[in-house]
């Protein structure tokens, strides 16, 4: 399993008290996708840009299509742009890897066996394994999840990383992240003085 594809999990098993916005889950992933790429040595980093190294064989494929997309050529991408570039949709993409893969069931109603809900993780390994990950309060993914807005971990306060790199990362996820809300919020005042012109006040 990957970083991103436990994040999601995590993010789809508590996302009943308040779900994840999209947006901001693509970004997380973007960023789960980098920490991982740092891990096998696909990348590295100058600073905040990001250098291609070796091509490594990734038996993932949505992970081999982020380290086929990486900008090969100086000057480099910066983790900023990696995240919205790559960022694009990542939590669609992820969705419908799931439900392709078969880790997707349709959630079934009491007493109305023909009636199928929303679509729900299914029990897999592959969930136990991030749900493993997340009541260990293993660092990455409890910073991720926590940037996103997912409370409620069993270990309480998030343990640092002690990585410069993922550090890093973790840092332009959160800006990134932030720059995001701070448009969502513009959003919303123009929308207001936009219906507030129309109705007259």
């Amino acid at each position: 399993m990957t970083t991103p594809r436990d994040l999601m999990i995590v993010a789809m098993d508590t996302a009943s008290g308040s779900p994840v916005e999209r947006g901001d889950l693509s970004l997380a992933l973007a960023g789960a996708e980098a920490i991982d790429l740092l891990g096998a040595q696909a990348i590295s980093l100058d600073g905040d840009h990001i250098v291609p190294g070796y091509r490594p064989a990734i038996a993932d494929r949505l992970l081999g299509q982020a380290a086929e997309s990486l900008v090969r050529e100086a000057p480099y991408e910066t983790v900023d742009d990696w995240l919205w570039r790559r960022g694009q949709g990542l939590s669609t993409a992820y969705l419908a890897a799931f439900e392709a893969e078969g880790q997707l069931t349709r959630e079934r109603h009491r007493g109305m066996p023909f009636r199928a809900g929303q679509m729900v993780l299914a029990d897999s390994p592959a969930r136990r394994q991030a749900a493993d990950r997340w009541t260990s309060n293993e660092p990455v993914l409890a910073a991720l999840a926590t940037a996103v807005g997912i409370g409620g971990r069993p270990g309480g306060e998030t343990p640092g990383v002690d990585d410069d790199g993922v550090e890093t990362v973790l840092a332009a996820v959160h800006d990134a992240l932030m720059e995001l809300e701070a448009v969502r919020q513009r959003r919303a005042i123009e929308e207001a003085a936009f219906d507030n012109i129309w109705r007259g006040d």
